[in-house]
């Protein structure tokens, strides 16, 4: 991969990663990078076993303020983050590591292959972003608004809205609906405000052109919070990337899983990663 010129050293210091590690130890490195107000356990519950069925080594870290790290004491920086996730599959052992990134998880995964260039062996992206468009922009500003206010249930509806496709929750059944709209003021991560402020900052745009590993991008065609453009811009701007289709919402992991984790699977076996 082509060196791409970083930024200055990260100006905010940020909590110790708590990190799920799974798979043998000499199995070829998966790291993952979650999404904004997501978590390890709710973005890649499935994947994690997917991949360690395949012999892979797997790093998890969770961002600060979901799973079990403590919440940042200011703003989340990009570069901060990329760092982190980055140290936590070093510490874990991983030379070298395919990046998989959902979501925001797209741009730290981005991030991290520019500033890391020499460990980072491939990358897939799913539903992911460069730079937040307007649309994008308008849920973020409700999302915080709802969350400034403690407004819970109110969030829940926002994300189930913005998360999944029409038809998935309109298919619902009543006790998994109230599930997902429940307004328990403990299901959302603790740091989900300074994750999606995050998003609304973040720019990978001139990352892209120096990525020139093998690159899977996943679009959600579906999806009401990233629109789809996003994830073409990406395979359009990263040289020699792969593009490919689900008819799901955001979270292709809630509704049309078996597929996504073959795309993932299918993409790491056939480039020997």
């Amino acid at each position: 991969m082509t060196q791409i010129p970083v930024a200055q050293t990260p100006s905010v210091s940020l909590p110790r990663l708590s990190t799920t590690v799974a798979g043998p130890a000499d199995g070829p490195g998966v790291l993952l990078a979650h999404g904004a107000t997501g978590s390890v356990r709710d973005n890649y519950g499935t994947l994690i076993p997917a991949l360690t069925a395949t012999g892979h080594r797997v790093v998890a870290p969770d961002y600060p303020g979901s799973g079990e790290t403590p919440r940042a004491a200011g703003p989340l920086e990009l570069d901060a983050l990329a760092d982190a996730v980055v140290a936590e599959a070093v510490a874990a052992g991983l030379e070298t590591f395919t990046m998989i990134g959902f979501s925001m998880g797209t741009a730290v995964s981005v991030r991290a292959a520019a500033r890391h260039p020499e460990r980072v062996r491939g990358v897939v992206l799913t539903a992911g972003l460069a730079k937040a468009d307007t649309r994008a922009q308008v849920w973020l500003d409700l999302w915080l608004r709802l969350l400034e206010r403690g407004d819970y249930q109110g969030f829940a509806q926002a994300r189930a809205l913005s998360g999944v496709a029409p038809e998935h929750l309109n298919a619902l059944p009543p006790a998994e609906l109230a599930a997902v709209l429940d307004p328990d003021p403990t299901l959302p991560p603790v740091g989900s405000a300074e994750q999606a402020a995050l998003v609304k900052v973040l720019d990978t745009t001139a990352d892209l052109p120096g990525i020139t590993v093998p690159t899977l991008v996943i679009a959600t065609t579906r999806d009401a919070l990233l629109d789809p453009a996003n994830s073409r811009y990406l395979a359009d701007h990263i040289p020699g990337a792969e593009y490919v289709e689900i008819a799901t919402g955001h979270l292709p992991m809630v509704e049309r899983n078996a597929e996504w984790l073959a795309l993932i699977g299918d993409f790491l076996a056939a480039r020997g990663l």
